[in-house]
């Protein structure tokens, strides 16, 4: 099953999932859950065994969820028509390709099957584009976000410097609930100052209004135009900026959401400075944009999915699949495993040795973290080099 937001290479796990088992384990019987826990509950997990290779090959590179996603969270009293289902159809092996929560899902299946004497086996295959998923060097879903945020940031700076007067300040809010490794790879073109971000907010370090406001009139008449990019669940000191106490809306895991800071930023900094701020939400496109899909994203969530099957068929069983980055200049990744365990409901945060307080001062990161992510996004983007200056 599929679980949580979608990513722009989620379908790649399945793909690499199905076309696996057909070859290892060509007697059995795939079945996909239709949207999640809640296609399992009403018995809907249509047999997906026969797919065609050409069909296969169109799932994997499809956005969205091809089986359809869940938020919603497993029940105490879920339990036993799921294992009834299970047993129905003589299901022995699950994977769910999800984040921290599917990870406690899973958990929680283990520990069911466990106390029911039902002989099952349980291998999660890792996605997220927060990238916040402990004890893995990055997550598949990440490199492709990242790769749409870095291009849109520097996309967005053009056009805010082209506007002069008339729209020369620019906000972008991406996704990030907890850490903000999305906003970070808004860095990535960034050469020097005069480039694109001016300012950078994340989670993991508390948004000052007024500092905020200071930088952007700072950029704006030093370079004629300022962008910043701030995760959705950016905080200031003292809490959610402007001023929402409640939220809108909680989902069945207890994440609370906001409306989000760009919109209120973007009318302080109207009012400040008299000239129009704009702000951008690209919302699901950051995660959807089939043209913004990295090659080394894809081909790794594939990868990953087939290595799933071939752990549970060796007998592995409570793990979720990772990635270790291999050392030296060219860039290598193999696939390992950890205990669910480690990973349910624990949050990576963007280490420091990626941050710095230019974030806040020129919207910048380290030349490590920079390192770090390149090779994740693909190829390389030609950055136009003629640009007007000051």
């Amino acid at each position: 099953m599929q679980s949580g937001g979608c990513t722009a290479v989620i379908n790649q796990s399945l793909a690499g999932i199905i076309n696996s088992y057909q070859k290892i384990a060509p007697k059995s019987r795939i079945f996909g859950a239709d949207h999640g826990i809640e296609g399992i509950l009403t018995g809907n997990i249509p047999d997906i065994t026969d797919i065609s290779d050409q069909s296969i090959k169109s799932i994997g590179s499809a956005p969205g969820s091809a089986l359809g996603s869940t938020r919603r969270k497993l029940r105490q009293t879920d339990t036993k028509g799921i294992f009834e289902l299970l047993d129905r159809h003589d299901i022995r092996i699950f994977h769910i390709i999800g984040g921290n929560d599917s990870a406690a899902t899973s958990l929680t299946f283990q520990n069911e099957a466990s106390s029911l004497g039902y002989d099952l086996t349980i291998v999660n295959v890792p996605k997220t584009i927060d990238n916040d998923l402990v004890e893995t060097d990055h997550c598949p879903g990440y490199g492709s976000s990242a790769r749409f945020v870095a291009q849109a940031t520097l996309g967005a700076g053009r056009d805010a410097l082209a506007m002069g007067i008339s729209s020369p300040i620019t906000i972008i809010e991406v996704m990030g609930r907890d850490a903000g490794w999305l906003a970070a790879s808004a860095t990535l073109y960034k050469r020097d100052n005069f480039d694109p971000p001016h300012y950078i907010g994340v989670p993991e370090i508390p948004l000052d209004e007024e500092e905020f406001l200071i930088q952007m009139e700072y950029a704006y008449r030093e370079y004629g135009y300022a962008v910043a990019v701030l995760a959705e669940n950016a905080r200031g000191s003292n809490g959610v900026i402007g001023g929402q106490t409640e939220p809108w809306f909680t989902d069945d895991f207890g994440h609370a959401y906001y409306e989000g800071p760009s919109r209120h930023l973007a009318e302080q900094v109207s009012r400040r400075l008299g000239v129009r701020c704009r702000y951008e939400k690209p919302g699901t496109i950051q995660r959807s944009l089939i043209d913004s899909i990295s090659q080394t994203d894809s081909d790794e969530a594939y990868k990953i999915g087939q290595e799933a099957s071939l752990r549970a068929e060796s007998g592995e069983t409570g793990i979720i699949m990772s990635l270790k980055r291999k050392s030296g200049q060219i860039y290598e990744c193999s696939s390992t495993t950890v205990p669910l365990e480690n990973v349910a409901g624990k949050v990576r945060l963007i280490p420091d040795e990626f941050l710095t307080k230019e974030l806040a001062t020129v919207g910048n990161t380290t030349n490590e973290f920079k390192r770090y992510l390149e090779p994740l996004t693909g190829e390389t983007v030609r950055i136009p080099e003629y640009l007007l200056r000051n």
